[in-house]
Parts: C-alpha cells; sequence; structure tokens
C-alpha cells in the first residue's frame, strides 16, 4: 500500500473503535483505487481475526511504526542511447556519476573496457580526495587501465589472472548500499550514445553479496584477480 494512503488510514482509524465499527466499513467502500478496497478489506479480516480487541488507535500506532522504517528504495532503471519519453529512466552518464559521489567509505567498479568518461574518472578521483577506498576492476587486454591514469596511485587497479576467459562485468558500487549495473562500459559512446541497459540497485541486503562476490574475486588466495 503506498505511504499516502497508510497515512490516511492512520488518521481515520483514530475514530473508528474496533474491526467491526461501521466507519470502517464506510471508509473502505469509499475507496475508488484499484485494488486499495480489497487491501484494506483484508487489513480488517486478519486485525478481526489475530488482534479483534486492539483499538484503532492501537492498529494506527502500528502502522506509524511501520511506516517509519526505513524501506529499501525500490530499483531504477537507466539507459543510454534514444530516450523513451515516456519510459521513467534516466541517462547512464548521469546515473554513474550519481552513485559515484554517493559513496563515502568505498567504491568498486568493474568495467571490461573504458576510454574518455572523463566525468566518472573526475568523479572517482573526488571520492579519492575525500578518503573513499577504490578499487577499479578492468579487462587488461582491452588497455581499459589507461583512462584512469591520471588518478592518484593509492586507487586500486586489479587485472584478472591468466586464464581462458576476460573480465567482463560492468558494475560501478558505492560502499555496500547502491549499485549500478548493466551493459555499458565505461566508455563516452556506452555512457551516452549506444543502446545500453542498466538498473541501480539500493537495497544493501542484494548489493552486499554482490561486493563480497567481488571480494572473493580478489583475495589473493583464490589467485582470480591480481593487483595491476
Amino acid at each position: 500500500m503506498p505511504e499516502d494512503r497508510i497515512a490516511v488510514m492512520e488518521q481515520v482509524l483514530h475514530t473508528i473503535s474496533g474491526p467491526d465499527d461501521p466507519l470502517l466499513s464506510r471508509f473502505i467502500a469509499a475507496q475508488s483505487a484499484a485494488g486499495l478496497p480489497q487491501q484494506l478489506s483484508e487489513i480488517a479480516r486478519v486485525w478481526r481475526s489475530e488482534v479483534p480487541g486492539m483499538t484503532g488507535a492501537g492498529l494506527a500506532l502500528v502502522l506509524a511504526t511501520v511506516r517509519s522504517l526505513p524501506r529499501p528504495r525500490p530499483a531504477q532503471v537507466s539507459v543510454s542511447g534514444p530516450m523513451n519519453a515516456s519510459m521513467p529512466a534516466r541517462l547512464t552518464s548521469g546515473v554513474a556519476v550519481e552513485v559515484i559521489r554517493s559513496a563515502k567509505t568505498s567504491l568498486l567498479i568493474a568495467s571490461f573496457a573504458a576510454h574518455g568518461a572523463r566525468n566518472v574518472v573526475t568523479e572517482i578521483g573526488r571520492a579519492v580526495d575525500r578518503g573513499v577506498r577504490v578499487d577499479l576492476l578492468l579487462e587488461e587486454s582491452t588497455q581499459a587501465s589507461v583512462a584512469f591514469a591520471a588518478l592518484p596511485d593509492d586507487v586500486h587497479v586489479w587485472h584478472r589472472v591468466e586464464s581462458s576467459g576476460v573480465l567482463h562485468a560492468k558494475l560501478i558500487a558505492a560502499d555496500r548500499h547502491t549499485a549500478l549495473l548493466g551493459s555499458a562500459n565505461l566508455t563516452d559512446r556506452a555512457l551516452s550514445d549506444n543502446i545500453e541497459l542498466g538498473v541501480v540497485l539500493r537495497d544493501p541486503h542484494v548489493v552486499e553479496p554482490l561486493i563480497e562476490h567481488f571480494h572473493w574475486l580478489m583475495a589473493p588466495a583464490n589467485s582470480i584477480m591480481r593487483p595491476a
């Protein structure tokens, strides 16, 4: 149920004595939003069966407590190339900078190729200046590390140990709370002109396992990634 609907219901509940109060029935019947009457009826059913002695004010307090708890922000789509005005998406170049800018302690960035992407490189440099640890996992065969040559020496660059495969992942992860996953490499064309698709995750429960996977890849004992 949308947060604004929950807030309205809290106000109404303060005037209701219990789950069988006619005021509650009338309130439910007056709702016109698709699916909302069914949601409210289900709340009333559970209220009646589980805690029939609870007052409306008591239930309002429960809803207010739940509403105050932090909730993960929904995933957000990012695209490169032509933009559909009716689609709620943002350009990959802007999203990449925003994610980097949100980092307070660590940045983990993976890309198969890199070229140009001056705004991204500049933002990484600013992150380093404010004390953020930066790990760049780059494909050595594409010479991607050249794009980041101007960054300070304390940026950690990683290449894959000799194998039959390549590092093809594309990821920008800030701390353990936000990650941009997608098809775009860190190149000017991929961030703006190519037809690319990505998604921004802002749920730490989803982002943390991604970070842990890459930390496992970088662990010296696993001989998968090596410092450049």
